[in-house]
């Protein structure tokens, strides 16, 4: 594999909910005024305007990028076509993205992107080999919500959902069923994936959304995954010296929507962004333990 340098330094705090909480050595970016307009979703204007001001403040080099509660999962999309153009990824020399995530991010949205929508924009760039969604075993791709999800590039094959426990028959009659890889456990999935990152190594940019890992290791706003961190920290070890960006979310914090259609969209999820100060206090004692050894153990997997 060639090996294309990492945006190497301190990790970076997209400080738009409060929830993130201190890590060694980071770089905090006050993004606050922008939490109602961007978090769960908006138009592309309005994100044009948000990835502007982001770019402003991003040093030239940094690690990982840490962007609060799930809400804000498209935020990667700007991060990781950042991390094309800086490092120069073309299609002859392509990203590997993996995502580590219990939903797929590939849903239908006509009214911009949000945080269920992003993979699509990401994985249809030319210069993404792949991306690969891990830890699935969210109804989103079962029968009853498969209409919801972005064919296009799942039968282009620049999409895979790697999933546990969810009943994706669906998939043969549309002609997406390269694209699935279905398991028994994620336990069974993890050992799966992180024998194809060793056998095929390439530069990847690795994301992390928290609602992957089972309700007893930390606990997010959105439906949970049942990966455990020992499972997370073997995929990452498989991707040393192969780590070229990254970001984390997942996050918890409490808010109310101003916007009436971000109110409908998020109950009609499930989400829960309107905790109490007592559980919202113990739910982030964890999330802060859990995104300190992740960090860290990014770093390693950055490592050439």
């Amino acid at each position: 594999m060639e090996r294309t340098e990492l945006s190497a330094g301190r990790p970076v705090v997209l400080d738009v909910d409060g929830s993130v909480g201190p890590l060694p050595g980071e770089l905090r970016l006050p993004l606050q005024p922008w939490q109602e307009a961007v978090r769960f979703g908006c138009g592309l204007a309005r994100f044009a305007r948000f990835r502007a001001a982001l770019q402003q403040q991003l040093p030239q080099e940094h690690g990982t990028v840490l962007m609060g509660s799930g809400d804000f999962h498209h935020l990667s999309w700007p991060l990781i076509e950042r991390c094309i153009g800086q490092q120069g990824f073309t299609r002859a020399r392509p990203l590997r993205v993996v995502v580590l995530d219990n939903h797929p991010d590939n849903m239908r949205f006509p009214w911009g992107v949000h945080c269920g929508s992003w993979v699509r924009r990401v994985a249809l760039h030319p210069a993404v080999a792949h991306v690969h969604v891990a830890g699935i075993t969210s109804g989103d791709i079962g029968r009853a919500h498969a209409w919801e999800n972005y064919l296009a590039p799942l039968r282009a094959g620049k999409l895979s959902y790697w999933s546990a426990g969810v009943d994706t028959g669906w998939a043969r009659r549309v002609g997406a069923a390269p694209a699935f890889r279905s398991f028994a456990s994620v336990a069974e999935l993890t050992q799966a994936l992180a024998a194809m990152l060793r056998a095929q190594p390439q530069a990847t940019y690795l994301s992390i959304d928290k609602d992957v890992f089972a309700p007893e290791v930390v606990r997010t706003n959105w439906d949970q995954g049942q990966m455990q961190e020992a499972e997370a920290a073997h995929i990452i070890e498989a991707l040393i010296g192969q780590i070229v960006g990254s970001d984390i979310t997942g996050d918890v914090s409490s808010w109310r929507y101003a916007t009436w259609w971000k109110r409908l969209l998020s109950a009609g999820d499930g989400q829960d962004t309107q905790i109490d100060a007592a559980t919202l206090a113990d739910w982030q004692a964890g999330q802060h333990a859990l995104n300190a050894g992740l960090v860290a153990r990014i770093q390693i997997g950055s490592d050439p």
